[in-house]
């Protein structure tokens, strides 16, 4: 098994991630161009070896309730690939960027209509009557609001 400094020396290799020192110790490192609300990359390393790295969106993993996998007996080559795989299971698309509407109308049964629309760099959306009902950092999670709450595109 990998030492606590030995762990911390391989994560800290990934010029992406930030350090966060937590209580007792542990360490937890973000990573904060992630595109979706979660950051945490590394949870609660701990100086008797043990940690998680986050796998939640990736295949492969024996992931607990949050996503995480535990990593105390991993190897310096399957810390450094989960690490580099949870890193690009958080980062956006190029592509899904690019193929982002800068504005949308959405329905819901009762024939509600609610526009989504990229302003600057946030998303917004507004009812009929130009009302603002939110304001979200991502389309994802502008998205994934209007989807939770029974609309669908037109």
């Amino acid at each position: 098994m990998l030492t606590f400094e030995e762990k911390l020396a391989i994560i800290e290799s990934f010029p992406e991630l930030e350090r966060k020192d937590v209580s007792l110790g542990r360490v937890n490192f973000h990573y904060n161009e992630s595109s979706y609300d979660q950051k945490n990359v590394v949870y609660h390393l701990h100086p008797n070896g043990n940690g998680f790295v986050y796998a939640g969106k990736m295949t492969g993993y024996e992931t607990n309730d949050k996503g995480m996998v535990n990593i105390r007996n991993f190897t310096e080559k399957a810390i450094r690939s989960t690490v580099r795989k949870a890193i690009l299971s958080l980062t956006p698309r190029e592509t899904e960027r690019l193929d982002e509407p800068t504005e949308e109308v959405w329905i819901n049964d009762n024939t509600v209509t609610l526009t989504v629309l990229k302003e600057e760099d946030i998303w917004n959306v507004y009812t009929d009557e130009d009302v603002l009902d939110g304001t979200f950092n991502s389309y994802r999670e502008a998205t994934n609001y209007l989807e939770a709450e029974g609309f669908s595109r037109i």
